[in-house]
Formats: C-alpha cells, sequence, structure tokens
C-alpha cells in the first residue's frame, strides 16, 4: 500500500456569487480574518503528511493571486527585517515553506472531473488527496484528511469524505448509498445533486477526496453530465464497476466559503476563537442582539 503524499485543490472557477470581488481576486483567496482560504487548506494537507500539493488554476480566471501568496516576497522580507518585524518575517517564510506546491491550468473550465483529469501526470500511480479550494473543516484534533487517510489505509480504496445533510440541502451535493449504513462503508451509488424524490440517502460528498489513480481511466472517457460539465461523481460512479469505494463519514465543522452565509460564519466562528479580538466580537455581537430586540 503506497502512503498519501501528493494531494490536488481545484481552483479554476470564476466565483461568481462573490463579484465584484472574484473579478480580480481568486475567491481561494477571501480572508478567514487574516488568512486566506486556500492557506487553511493547504495547511490541513500538510498536517496530514501531504509533501506535494498541486493547484489546478485557469487562465479564464484571476488565480495569480494564489501563486504570489506561497512564493517568497523578498521586497516584504527585506522591509520587515529591516524594521525588525521578525514574527511576521517568520510567518510568511513559514508560508512559501509549506510544501512542494506545483500549478497547471485547466484549458477550460469543464468542470471538476475534468480539473482532477489535469493532475495525471503529476499523480502518476499513486493514490492521491483532493480538497476543493473554497472549503474549510474545522477539526482540532485530527485533520479531516487524516481521518480519510486512515479509512483508506483499512480498505485500500478511494474513501469519499461525507457528512449528513439537511434535507432541503441534498439537491446541493453527491448523494451516496451504502451496501451497510456505517461509518466507513461502502458505496453501491452515487448520484450528483439528485432531487428529493430520488436521492438514496442524505449523505452527501463534502470536499474531501482520497482516489486511486483508476479515477483517470474512466474521467478520460466521461461525457460531460449535470451542467455540461466532466463530473468527479459520473466517474466515482462508474469506478463502483471495477474498484470498490468508501466513505468517511468524517467529524469536524465544515464552513462552504464559496457560500456567502457559510463565509460569514467562518468569520464570526474564527474571529470568537482569536484571543485578541474575541472579547470584543462577543461585545458588538451582543449589541447587535440587544438593538435587534429594542433593548
Amino acid at each position: 500500500m503506497k502512503d498519501i503524499k501528493k494531494a490536488v485543490i481545484p481552483v479554476a472557477g470564476f466565483g461568481t456569487r462573490f463579484l465584484p470581488f472574484t473579478k480580480a481576486m481568486p475567491k481561494e483567496m477571501l480572508p478567514i480574518i487574516d488568512k486566506p482560504t486556500i492557506q487553511f487548506i493547504v495547511e490541513e494537507l500538510v498536517a496530514c503528511g501531504i509533501t506535494d500539493i498541486l493547484l489546478v488554476t485557469s487562465s479564464h480566471a484571476n488565480k495569480r493571486a494564489i501563486e504570489d501568496h506561497f512564493d517568497q516576497s523578498i521586497a516584504l522580507e527585506q522591509m520587515l527585517t529591516e524594521k525588525e518585524k521578525f514574527i511576521e518575517l517568520k510567518e510568511i517564510n513559514e508560508i512559501s515553506n509549506l510544501a512542494n506546491i506545483h500549478y497547471i491550468r485547466q484549458k477550460e473550465i469543464k468542470g471538476l472531473g475534468d480539473a482532477i483529469l489535469c493532475a495525471e501526470s503529476f499523480i502518476g500511480d499513486e493514490p492521491f488527496a483532493v480538497i476543493l479550494g473554497d472549503d474549510i473543516v474545522v477539526n482540532d484534533n485530527e485533520p479531516v484528511i487524516g481521518q480519510l487517510i486512515k479509512t483508506y489505509q483499512k480498505f485500500n480504496t478511494s474513501i469519499l469524505g461525507t457528512q449528513e445533510v439537511l434535507i432541503e440541502d441534498i439537491n446541493k451535493y453527491g448523494i451516496v448509498q451504502l451496501e451497510k449504513k456505517k461509518k466507513d462503508g461502502k458505496i453501491i451509488d452515487i448520484i450528483e445533486k439528485p432531487s428529493l424524490n430520488i436521492a438514496p440517502s442524505n449523505n452527501a460528498v463534502l470536499g474531501r477526496y482520497i482516489l486511486t489513480p483508476t479515477i483517470f481511466k474512466y474521467l478520460k472517457v466521461q461525457k460531460p453530465g449535470m451542467g455540461n460539465e466532466i463530473q468527479l461523481t459520473d466517474a466515482i460512479k462508474s469506478l463502483l464497476n471495477e474498484e470498490d469505494v468508501h466513505i468517511c463519514n468524517f467529524i469536524g465543522k465544515r464552513y462552504d466559503i464559496g457560500d456567502k452565509l457559510g463565509f460569514i460564519k467562518a468569520i464570526i466562528d474564527f474571529s470568537l476563537k482569536d484571543q485578541n479580538l474575541s472579547c470584543d466580537v462577543y461585545k458588538y455581537l451582543e449589541e447587535i442582539i440587544n438593538d435587534r430586540n429594542g433593548e
């Protein structure tokens, strides 16, 4: 069994739900207080032993800021050194040394499946992790990708990170049907964004995957599906005919940063955890609630 040492983060989308911000800045750079979303994701991978990370970008959306963030900034480092701001200097040096970060462009934005296919030569014949570029999950004890890797080590198969979602949210996600209802159960079917009447469960795939390289075989022949895009879900459905696929019903609080409410929730929760901000933020929230209640 091969160790998981490589990961893919698709970041090619336009981020239209955050226009006009995303006209010039990628949504993956939306800051959670003072740290961009994409850094949380890279740090999760690094914490789980991932050493090489491929970001799938696009020439159609402005993604240069992501590359700049993980690169060295000589002028900034020099300024911080001259002003003896050594704490800040250490912090930005750590960012550029987090991992070996690579980039490839998705020539056309044709869906998540096509973005993963762009990584084939980078991955080779190794199993690999995938995290969506706008999806933060917090677990202070064990990062979610680490939970998936443990499940992979148990079954030596592709693993999909899942959680149960509200009934009204079923049509937003890929939904799995399990052979047996277990936290690491074997998948017998998966449907992309089903209507409630055909959904096999409310167990949704939520932006974390461990995939075997066999997936590329099916992505190469996958026809466009929902939204006229190459859907990773459809390729996984085909993969089920050749290999077992299991879930990892992971533990952690998830924030969909691609959604405005999810972004706002993350800002509030992270602010309340920050010892330099929590008291002032809590007081401000109390003021808002009291004003709304007419007190």
